[in-house]
C-alpha cells in the first residue's frame, strides 16, 4: 500500500487518566486515502516524536518527557510551581506576572520562567542554590517532603521553585559569579602552575579535572579547580590537548615571558598533550610516582603469597559468628576491639593497614581460628612464624612511604621541592641490607628499581634547582660541592634570562603607554622647560662629606647583582622542615629582589596532582544513584563551585 506520508494525532481515551497522555496520542496515517490509527505506537505532540507503546505501559513515554521535555515534567511533579497569581496575602513574596511556556522540539528545552521574586524570596533560592553546590545535594531535594516541610515552617509564604529552576538558572548564575572571582585571582597572580588528572565514575563515562595554582604578590597560594571535562573516547594525546587548551584559553592563563608548569599522573600519557598546547615543564605527580613503586613491591612473589593467605585468614571473620568470637578473644587477652581490615587492591595504604591490624591482632586471630565455637568446616590455618616475621618487616619497610604520602596530602600546598628529598629518602630506606629477609630484600628491589627511574635528564635538574631554593633544604646536603656549584650556577643563568625578560616586557609595555596619551592632554603645548626634571642640588653635608662617606655604589652588572644575592641567600642558615618556605620568603624576598621571582615560579608548582584528585571524591557523591542522569556541563559546574565557593 502507498502511503500519502501525511501523520495526524488522535488524542487517547478520557478514560486514560496517566498525565502523559496530554502530551501524546495516535498516530493517524492516510493509506491510499483511508484514515488509519496505529494503536501499536504514540506520538509526541510536540516534536513529533514516535515510539513504540504497549497497552497501559506509559513508561517510554514518561522517560521521553524526562529526556527532552524536562520543564513539562517538572511542571507536572510539582504543581504548586505552574503558572498562577499569587496567593492573596499581604506577605506574598511574588510579583504577578504572565508567563507563556512553549514546549520546543529540542533535547532539552529551556526551563518555564517564574513569577519575579521579591528580595526576600531571591535570597532562599539563592542559598538553596548555594546548599545544593556546598554540600553535593541532589537538585531533586527541592522535591523531597520533608524539605518542602521545612521551608514551609521557616517561610509559609515562600513557594519553591521547581528543579529544573535551580539546575538552569540559580546554579548558572552561581557558576558564573564564582567565575568571575577566580578570574580575578588568576589574572593578578604573578605565577600559575597547572595539574590534570583523569577519572572515572562506577566504571563508565571517564572525566579530567583540570586544577590552576596562583601564586599571589604577596606570596600567598590559591588553589582552584577550572574545568572537568568528560572524555566521550579513549584518553589519547589529541583528547587531552583539547581540554588542556580550552583550559588555558578560558581562563586566560598564558602571559609574556611566563611557562606554565603542569603536574600530571602520567607522563607518557600526557607528553603530546602537553607539547601541542606549550605547557613546561612536565612532572610526574610524585604521590603517582610512590603509588606506582610501593605496587611494585607488593607485586614480588613472595609478599603477594603472603597477602593471599592473610586475606583468607581475614575473610573467615566476616561472618557474625567468627566476629563475635573474634570480639570474645579480643576482650580477654585485652586488646583493642576492632574489625580486621580488608585492603584494597589499587590503594597500597589500605594493604599496610590490613598488615598492621593483622599483627596487632595476631594473638585473638590465633585464639579465635583454634576456638571449637567458630564451626569452621574446613581448617584454616593462621599465619605461621616466619609469615609475622616478613609481615613485621613489610610494615617497617613501607612505615616511611606512607609518611611521605601523608605529608603530601596533608600539607596545605606541598611545592615541588619536596620531590627530590622525599626520593633521596626513599632510595635510602630501600638499600639493601645483609639482615634482610628473602622475603624484604625482593620488595627493596623492586621498590628502588621502579623509583630510581623516574625524574632523570633535564626535568631532574630543574627538580634540584627547585629544592636549592627552599630555604629548608638550600644546603643540598644529598649532593657533593661541585653538584651543588653547578646547581646555583644554573639558578644564576635562570634568574638573568627572567630580570632580562621582566625588563623587556615592561619597555614594551611603557612605549605602548605613551605612544597613547592621556584623553585631554595636548603635548604640544608643554615647554621643554616643563618637560624637563630640575636638577637636584647637593646639601651643605653631603658637599663637605661626600667624598669619604658616599653610600655603596650600586652593582651596575646585573650579573654580579644576582651573583651576591646568590652567595647571600647561601650563607643563611636553613629554616626548620616545619616551617613555610613561601612565609620565608614573604619575609626576606626584599633583600633578594632578583632571586626572589625565580623562586616564586618555582614553589608555586605543586608536587602532587592530588588536588586534582580531591574532586573524585566530591564527583562521586554528585554522580550518584540519583544523578545518573546528570548532564555533563552540570557536573562541570558543581565541581567548580563545591571546590571554588566560599560560602
Amino acid at each position: 500500500m502507498a502511503s500519502s506520508g501525511e501523520i495526524s494525532i488522535e488524542d487517547a481515551p478520557a478514560t486514560f487518566k496517566s498525565f502523559v497522555w496530554r502530551h501524546f496520542g495516535y498516530p493517524v496515517v492516510t493509506i491510499n486515502g483511508d484514515r488509519v490509527t496505529d494503536k501499536t505506537r504514540t506520538i509526541c505532540k510536540h516534536c513529533k516524536k514516535i515510539s513504540p507503546y504497549t497497552s497501559a505501559n506509559t513508561s517510554t513515554m514518561h522517560r521521553h518527557l524526562q529526556n527532552h521535555h524536562r520543564s513539562l515534567l517538572d511542571q507536572h511533579e510539582n504543581p504548586q510551581n505552574r503558572h498562577r497569581p499569587p496567593r492573596n496575602h499581604r506577605k506574598s513574596l511574588f510579583k504577578p506576572a504572565a508567563v507563556a511556556v512553549k514546549a520546543e522540539p529540542s533535547r532539552q528545552t529551556e526551563p518555564p520562567q517564574l513569577p519575579q521574586l521579591t528580595d526576600r524570596a531571591a535570597e532562599i533560592t539563592r542559598d538553596i542554590g548555594i546548599f545544593i553546590a556546598a554540600d553535593l545535594t541532589p537538585f531533586s531535594v527541592v522535591e523531597n517532603v520533608g524539605f518542602k516541610r521545612l521551608l514551609n515552617t521557616l517561610e509559609p509564604n515562600y513557594t519553591i521553585p521547581t528543579r529544573g529552576h535551580f539546575s538552569h538558572t540559580v546554579v548558572p548564575s552561581l557558576y558564573k559569579e564564582c567565575k568571575t572571582r577566580v578570574v580575578q585571582v588568576l589574572k593578578d597572580a604573578e605565577s600559575v602552575a597547572m595539574t590534570t588528572e583523569a577519572w572515572s565514575f562506577r566504571g563508565t563515562l571517564s572525566y579530567v579535572t583540570v586544577t590552576a595554582h596562583a601564586m599571589s604578590s604577596a606570596w600567598e597560594m590559591v588553589n582552584v579547580v577550572l574545568l572537568t571535562r568528560p572524555l566521550f573516547d579513549s584518553r589519547t594525546g589529541a583528547n587531552m590537548a583539547e581540554v588542556l587548551l580550552e583550559a588555558v584559553s578560558e581562563w586566560e592563563l598564558k602571559k609574556p615571558n611566563r611557562s606554565i608548569a603542569i603536574v600530571t599522573d602520567d607522563v607518557d600519557n600526557t607528553e603530546v598533550a602537553v607539547r601541542q598546547v606549550g605547557l613546561e615543564p612536565q612532572v610526574q605527580c610524585f604521590a603517582h610516582t610512590v603509588n606506582l613503586a610501593t605496587r611494585a613491591g607488593l607485586g614480588v612473589t613472595r609478599v603477594t603469597a603472603l597477602l593471599g593467605r592473610m586475606r583468607r585468614v581475614i575473610s573467615v571473620f566476616q561472618s557474625p559468628t567468627a566476629a563475635a568470637v573474634l570480639k570474645f578473644k579480643q576482650k580477654l587477652l585485652q586488646l583493642p576491639c576492632q574489625a580486621l581490615s580488608t585492603d584494597v587492591r589499587t590503594r597500597w595504604n589500605s594493604t599496610l593497614d590490613m598488615l598492621s591490624r593483622y599483627l596487632e591482632q595476631q594473638a585473638a586471630i590465633a585464639g579465635a581460628l583454634s576456638s571449637p565455637d567458630l564451626g569452621l568446616n574446613t581448617q584454616i590455618d593462621a599465619l605461621d612464624s616466619n609469615d609475622m616475621r616478613d609481615t613485621e618487616d613489610l610494615v617497617r619497610l613501607l612505615d616511611p612511604l606512607k609518611t611521605a604520602t601523608t605529608v603530601l596530602c596533608e600539607e596545605k600546598s606541598p611545592p615541588v621541592s619536596l620531590i627530590v628529598p622525599l626520593k633521596s629518602m626513599i632510595e635510602q630506606s630501600m638499600t639493601p641490607n645483609h639482615d634482610d629477609s628473602t622475603t624484604v630484600a625482593d620488595t627493596k628491589r623492586a621498590i628502588l628499581s621502579n623509583i630510581s627511574g623516574t625524574y632523570s635528564g633535564d626535568i631532574y635538574n630543574f627538580l634540584l634547582e627547585c629544592t636549592a631554593l627552599d630555604p629548608r633544604f638550600r644546603t643540598l646536603p644529598l649532593l657533593d660541592g661541585n653538584q651543588r656549584e653547578a646547581i646555583f650556577l644554573r639558578v644564576q643563568k635562570k634568574v638573568k634570562r627572567l630580570q632580562t625578560q621582566t625588563l623587556a616586557a615592561k619597555k614594551t609595555q611603557q612605549k605602548a603607554e605613551e605612544a597613547t596619551p592621556s584623553h585631554g592632554e595636548n603635548w604640544d603645548l608643554k615647554s621643554e622647560s616643563e618637560l624637563t626634571e630640575p636638577a637636584s642640588k647637593k646639601t651643605a653635608l653631603e658637599d663637605l662629606l661626600g667624598d669619604s662617606f658616599s653610600p655603596e655604589p650600586e652593582c651596575s652588572n646585573v650579573s654580579e647583582q644576582i651573583r651576591r644575592e646568590i652567595e647571600h641567600y647561601r650563607r643563611e642558615a636553613s629554616i626548620p622542615l616545619s616551617s613555610c618556605p613561601l612565609r620565608w620568603w614573604k619575609e626576606n624576598s626584599p633583600q633578594y629582589p632578583l632571586l626572589s621571582p625565580l623562586a616564586k615560579a618555582y614553589l608555586s608548582i605543586p608536587v602532587t596532582s592530588v588536588p586534582s584528585q580531591r574532586v573524585f571524591s566530591a564527583a562521586g557523591d554528585i554522580v550518584n544513584a540519583q544523578r545518573s542522569q546528570l548532564l555533563p556541563e552540570h557536573l562541570d559546574m558543581l565541581i567548580f563551585l563545591n571546590q571554588n565557593m566560599t560560602v
